[in-house]
């Protein structure tokens, strides 16, 4: 799109991506992909509702077609709505139905009839249509049907898409440009939790026994994952073990077979192996509101200062400085003590904070450093290697947690936006002086960039109040731990917080056009709103009363970014809130958010209306009865995988399987050689011959969920939680 001000935007050009292509990209699809034009003929949304027959005439048999209603039409007009009718045309006869005014979700009951001819091949075409009064109408799309088989079936009765009108001749691809694009398809089918109950019990129990086990499963997993898939195996399995309790231990397995097989300290942690992708995942998982409350205000002022920051030399920009016509070119030393002293202000006012956060760091995190910290210090207990398990924390701390997020906030939902291009700068070069800082100032980092010599004043400050900060960080006993998790636990943790509009109401229920903002809160319990986030929240809808969360009609409220929340109230009444998103983004997320932690509330709607009840009529459908079932249906798409998703441990389950699934043939491989070699060990080939090998029985697990994939009936949905599609860009 080519963004205007004043005017709508306009069209450039598209790239559609069938699911047949992203099917045939196992790994994804990437690379560049050409624009096409955009037709609007070709652009058509929504589904009709028709009953077709095959009766008996005065002379021969009768086809008669029923054009009962529409929904989820494309809105045509600047109103945000559609005029449709229905044109039905067959063997050379066209017939249409009346014209509704402003709605997408029309209702006709019309029915019309055309004489069948014995043998004729011409198919019937329902096309809907936007009628316009001065311009030619709009289309809306079309289906066409087979009369030779509805001689078969005599009667037909549904919801049929609409498809687009593909007759034209289209401009050479390339001549408006390509878009590079990385987009994968995953389709999982998540089986009811008992399903993955022996495979969840048999890698908690390997974690449990730690290093003292018989089996080495978690060893053989990392063994078989390639480099490109780790970080997924990686967050799966974190995320799997963080529901079951044993996140801490599931890392500190991972710590001491690291620790086994590493015989330099400065190589410690350093390879992308599975234990540093877990702890990366952890943080993101388990410590990322911790990372907003200390870095956010620090980032937040980089931003608003937009200053001009270098220290290297050869890459400083002179300009003139001054006011009221006198003008000097700032020189070059002043431009670099300037940089050094805005830097040395922010990465104070970081390490202050951090050395101020030891309490707000969550409880589960502190316990994992400690085992870290510990487990280092055994391994390298000489006093040479004294910083080692400082740098062992720091590694990831500072290394893989917070110097990233500093670098690229918006990844790290501490920004909208990404940085410019002289913010990206100034964020850069902080992030290299905390990476020094994590180093604890050593030679050998001081000697990459020598132009980063100003700092090192603040840097090796900052070095004594990091130790200080982590010896605190690790000094916290069991007692300590699980009395503030107890504490936090009786917190529910926000899934999703922000400001809102809020839609108000006057008098009976009476819709306004006015929305009041709000700071919102959901949580696993309650969608709550204060005035501001640091006011006390009111609680506006229980989480359990959610019965949908959708999108509103853009022409309800003269916006595209408006939602629903239907619930109950305490007496059992229906209500409705509308709340107000100031982008498309936001109110898909939070769409996703709401749909999340209540995908397993009883009483969930099945349809409702996209419009309001304004006056004595729904502005969707027209229908007067405000009671009405409703003229959509709900959804329940959501976006997988966010950093604030709610645990889900079937969902990580059934993501291990599939992993394990493509390695199967290797741990075979490997579970031929271990039996040879100890001349123990063997898969299971009848019921109750269970194996004490951890292996063989890893193998059998896998077996029996493939069985229970193949008898669970194909597109049906299983009894639990399901996450049919996963689309990520």
């Amino acid at each position: 799109m080519d963004e205007d001000a004043l005017s709508r935007d306009d069209v450039i050009g598209k790239v559609c991506l069938t699911r047949d292509t992203l099917a045939a990209h196992p790994k994804g699809f990437s690379g560049w992909a050409h624009l096409t034009e955009v037709d609007p003929d070709e652009e058509v949304q929504g589904e009709i509702h028709l009953r077709l027959e095959v009766v008996p005439g005065p002379r021969a048999r009768r086809l008669r077609c029923s054009v009962l209603e529409a929904r989820d039409l494309a809105p045509k007009d600047r109103n945000g709505a559609s005029d449709p009718f229905v044109r039905v045309r067959y063997n050379g006869q066209t017939q249409e139905t009346s014209i509704v005014k402003k709605s997408c979700y029309p209702r006709w009951n019309e029915t019309f009839e055309f004489e069948l001819e014995e043998g004729a091949t011409e198919p019937l075409c329902v096309a809907a249509w936007d009628w316009d009064l001065v311009s030619r109408n709009d289309f809306l799309g079309k289906v066409i049907f087979n009369v030779q088989r509805l001689w078969a079936t005599q009667q037909e009765e549904g919801w049929f898409r609409l498809q687009p009108d593909q007759s034209k001749s289209r401009r050479g691809e390339g001549s408006l440009g390509s878009l590079q694009l990385e987009v994968r398809l995953r389709d999982e089918t998540v089986l009811p939790s008992g399903c993955y109950q022996p495979l969840v019990r048999l890698l908690c129990c390997e974690v449990k026994l730690g290093t003292q086990g018989p089996g080495q499963l978690i060893p053989l997993i990392e063994e078989t994952t390639s480099t490109e898939c780790r970080q997924d195996v990686a967050t799966n399995l974190l995320k799997l073990f963080l529901g079951q309790g044993l996140a801490k231990d599931f890392l500190d397995l991972l710590f001491q077979l690291e620790l086994g097989r590493t015989s330099e300290a400065n190589t410690l942690f350093r390879s992308n192996s599975l234990a540093s992708k877990s702890m990366e995942s952890f943080l993101k998982v388990a410590g990322m509101r911790y990372l907003h409350g200390v870095l956010g205000p620090i980032i937040d002022r980089v931003f608003e200062e937009k200053k001009y920051v270098e220290l290297d030399p050869s890459k400083v920009e002179v300009k003139d400085v001054g006011c009221s016509g006198l003008h000097r070119p700032q020189t070059e030393a002043e431009v670099l003590e300037q940089s050094a002293q805005t830097l040395r202000t922010h990465l104070g006012a970081l390490l202050s904070a951090l050395s101020r956060s030891v309490r707000a760091c969550p409880a589960v995190v502190r316990a994992t450093f400690r085992q870290l910290f510990r487990r280092v210090r055994e391994r390298f207990p000489s006093a040479q290697h004294e910083n080692v398990p400082f740098i062992a924390v720091t590694s990831f701390l500072c290394l893989r947690f917070f110097s990233p997020a500093i670098m690229a906030p918006k990844l790290f939902h501490l920004r909208e936006r990404h940085a410019d291009a002289r913010t990206s700068r100034t964020l850069l070069l902080l992030a290299k002086a905390v990476q020094n800082v994590g180093n604890m100032d050593t030679p050998a980092s001081r000697a990459k960039e020598a132009w980063m010599e100003p700092l090192q004043p603040t840097v090796r400050q900052g070095v004594a109040q990091l130790k200080d900060f982590i010896t605190k960080l690790v000094d916290i006993e069991e007692k300590e731990e699980l009395d503030l998790q107890r504490a936090l636990s009786l917190q529910a943790p926000p899934v999703k917080e922000g400001p809102l509009f809020i839609h108000r109401t006057k008098g009976k229920g009476h819709l306004m056009s006015s929305f009041k903002k709000l700071h919102f809160s959901l949580t696993t319990e309650a969608l709550s709103f204060a005035k501001t986030p640091s006011s006390k929240k009111s609680a506006l809808v229980k989480l359990a009363n959610i019965r949908a969360a959708e999108k509103v009609e853009e022409k309800s409220f003269g916006s595209s970014h408006v939602m629903q929340v239907i619930y109950e109230d305490d007496a059992g009444t229906p209500q409705t809130v509308y709340l107000q998103c100031k982008c498309v983004n936001e109110l898909n997320q939070w769409l996703s958010a709401l749909r999340k932690v209540s995908i397993n509330n009883p009483g969930l709607l099945g349809s409702y209306h996209p419009g309001v009840f304004r006056g004595d009529k729904w502005s969707c459908c027209h229908q007067k009865d405000k009671s009405d079932l409703g003229c959509d249906k709900t959804r329940s798409r959501v976006t997988l995988q966010e950093w604030n998703d709610p645990l889900d441990h079937d969902l990580e389950a059934q993501l291990i399987y599939r992993h394990l699934l493509g390695v199967e043939a290797a741990l075979r491989e490997k579970h031929r050689e271990l039996s040879a070699a100890t001349g123990a060990g063997s898969v299971r080939t009848g019921p109750g011959e269970a194996s004490e090998d951890p292996l063989a029985q890893l193998l059998q697990v896998l077996q029996d969920l493939q069985e229970a994939h193949s008898s669970s009936p194909a597109g049906s949905r299983p009894s639990g939680p399901n996450r049919p599609l996963a689309l990520q860009t």
